[in-house]
């Protein structure tokens, strides 16, 4: 699975064994993935690329490109695309510390400081089209 393959390369080295294995249990999460509408880019018919929303709350919680394809536009023209779906509403999702400095570059803004949840080290982050100031809640 692509998510499993990016996040064991680019994330997993960044967290605790915990950390790891908690994100391994949600890909198995029957309930949870049922939930997610799932976006795809193919090199052919190869994966290479995929986002995850929770569309009730618009929520991205999985946003994954093979790292063969990093720093070729990949990752933004999948969330150009997604937004077409979402177009004028506010986005949230919980970047890794890989993930940061890309989300920022598309337009997500921090939220809140880095915090680690069941192992998982995140920054809470927002999108919204109408650009409104993002301001770190307390």
């Amino acid at each position: 699975m692509l998510a499993w393959k990016v996040f064991s390369e680019s994330e997993s080295p960044d967290y605790a064994p915990e950390g790891t294995e908690e994100f391994r249990k949600s890909l198995h999460d029957e309930n949870y993935l049922a939930v997610i509408e799932y976006y795809g880019t193919f090199a052919g018919e190869k994966l290479i690329g995929m986002i995850g929303i929770r569309a009730d709350k618009k929520h991205i919680c999985f946003f994954f490109v093979d790292g063969k394809y990093h720093r070729k536009g990949v990752g933004t023209k999948m969330f150009c695309y997604l937004l077409k779906d979402y177009s004028g509403k506010t986005i949230t999702l919980n970047s890794s510390p890989y993930g940061v400095p890309f989300y920022k570059v598309v337009g997500f803004a921090p939220t809140d400081e880095e915090m680690t949840v069941n192992g998982i080290r995140f920054t809470p982050m927002e999108y919204n089209e109408q650009g409104e100031k993002h301001e770190k809640r307390n």
